[in-house]
C-alpha cells in the first residue's frame, strides 16, 4: 500500500483536496472564456468525461465577466487561471471556487494582498502555481529555471502568504520536463504539509503528454505525494481525463473499474487478441466495480496468470477457455467465447457490489 505524505484538507467547491481524500482528476478548458457557449459546453464534455474540477483561463475583463454565466451553468467546481492582471482575479474571487496565481508574474506583494483578501471574504483558496520558465528574477538570477528556484520561490509566496495569515491554499511546481518536475516536488514536500497540484507543464500532444505525465506523476504517487493532478495535453479534454484517472488507477490509488491484463502480441496468438481487446474494453466500459482480468492469446501463459485474475479468457486454435480465478469454467469457440467471458465478468463485478 501507498502510504499518502500526510498534508492539509482544503475544499474546492464540494470536493475535498489533501488529508485522506481520494486524489481529484482536473482539466482546462481551452475555449475563449469570452465564450460562454463555447467554453460551458467544453466543461459539460469533461464532467461526463470524469473531470472532478475544472480550470479556465481568465486574461482580459472579457472573461471575467463571463465567469459568473458559466458558473450558473456547470456543475463542477469552477477554478479561474490568473496571470499578470490582479483585478481580475479581484473579480473572480466574487463567483469562483478556486484563484490559481503565479505569484512570479502577479507583480508587486500588494496585489497578491488584495487577492488574499478577496478569496478570504468567499473562503475559496488559491493555488500557487510556480512554473520553472517564469519564476521571479531573483530566483531566477540566483538558481536559475532549476528546481531549487521553483523551490525557493514556492517557499517565499507560501511564507507570504502565511505572513497575511491565509493558509487556505495549495502548491504546484510545474516544469516542462519530468527530471525537474518530478525534483521539485520531492524538495518541497517535507517542507510544508499543504496540498500538492501535480502536473507537467506545456507537456505537450496526446502522445508526449501521456509518457512524460505517466513517468512524473506516477513516480510523485508512488512516493506518496500529490494530492489532486492535471494532465496537460494539446488540444485534448476527454484523454486528460482519461489518462490521469488510469496514472490513479496503474499506481494502484484509485480502485475503480477493470484491470485488463493482456500479453503483447506474438506469434504464439491463436486469434485477432487486438480486436478482441478492444471489443472487451468497450463492452466492459460501464463497470466501475474494481476486478483484475485477464485476455490471453494462447495457453502458454494462460494458466498462470488465470490464477491471479479474477475472471479470465484464454484464445486456442479454433476455441478458448474461460476461467475464473484460475478454474476453467467452459470451453467454446466464435463469439460465444467473449459473449460468456463478458457474462461473467458481469457477475463477478455485480457479487462484489
Amino acid at each position: 500500500m501507498i502510504k499518502r505524505y500526510p498534508t492539509k484538507q482544503i475544499f474546492v467547491g464540494n470536493v475535498p483536496i489533501g488529508g485522506d481524500a481520494p486524489i481529484p482528476v482536473q482539466s482546462m478548458t481551452f475555449s475563449k472564456t469570452s465564450d460562454v457557449k463555447a467554453t460551458v459546453e467544453q466543461i459539460t464534455r469533461l464532467h461526463f468525461a470524469g473531470a472532478d474540477i475544472v480550470r479556465v483561463a481568465v486574461p482580459d475583463m472579457d472573461a471575467a465577466n463571463a465567469l459568473k454565466e458559466i458558473k450558473s451553468q456547470i456543475d463542477l467546481p469552477l477554478v479561474a487561471d490568473i496571470h499578470f492582471k490582479y483585478k481580475l482575479a479581484l473579480i473572480a474571487a466574487e463567483v469562483v471556487d478556486c484563484i490559481r496565481i503565479n505569484p512570479g508574474n502577479i507583480g508587486e506583494k500588494s496585489r497578491v494582498k488584495e487577492i488574499v483578501k478577496a478569496c478570504e471574504q468567499r473562503n475559496i483558496p488559491i493555488r500557487i502555481g510556480v512554473n520553472s520558465g517564469s519564476l521571479e528574477k531573483q530566483f531566477e538570477d540566483k538558481y536559475g529555471q532549476t528546481p531549487e528556484g521553483m523551490v525557493a520561490s514556492a517557499e517565499y509566496n507560501i511564507k507570504y502568504l502565511e505572513d497575511l495569515g491565509f493558509t487556505n491554499l495549495k502548491v504546484s511546481l510545474k516544469a516542462s520536463d519530468v527530471q525537474r518536475t518530478v525534483e521539485a516536488y520531492r524538495l518541497l514536500r517535507p517542507k510544508n504539509n499543504y496540498p500538492f497540484h501535480l502536473g507537467v507543464t506545456e507537456a505537450g500532444t496526446q502522445f508526449h503528454s501521456t509518457i512524460k505525465s505517466s513517468i512524473a506523476l506516477g513516480s510523485l504517487l508512488l512516493d506518496g505525494i500529490g494530492d489532486t493532478l492535471r494532465v496537460s495535453m494539446t488540444g485534448e479534454l476527454e484523454e486528460e481525463i482519461k489518462v490521469g484517472k488510469a496514472i490513479l488507477k496503474d499506481v494502484g490509488i484509485a480502485k475503480e473499474g477493470l484491470n485488463i491484463v493482456s500479453c503483447p502480441t506474438c506469434g504464439r496468438i491463436e486469434a485477432d487478441l487486438v480486436s478482441a481487446v478492444a471489443e472487451i474494453e468497450k463492452r466492459t466500459a460501464h463497470i466501475k466495480t474494481p476486478l483484475d482480468v485477464s485476455v490471453m492469446g494462447c495457453v502458454v501463459n494462460a494458466i498462470g496468470e488465470a490464477k491471479s485474475a479474477d475472471v479470465a479468457i484464454a484464445f486456442g486454435k479454433g476455441s478458448g477457455l474461460v476461467m475464473k480465478k484460475g478454474e476453467i469454467i467452459e470451453k467454446l469457440s466464435g463469439d460465444a467465447l467473449i459473449n460468456r467471458f463478458i457474462q461473467e465478468v458481469e457477475i463477478e463485478a455485480e457479487k462484489r457490489k
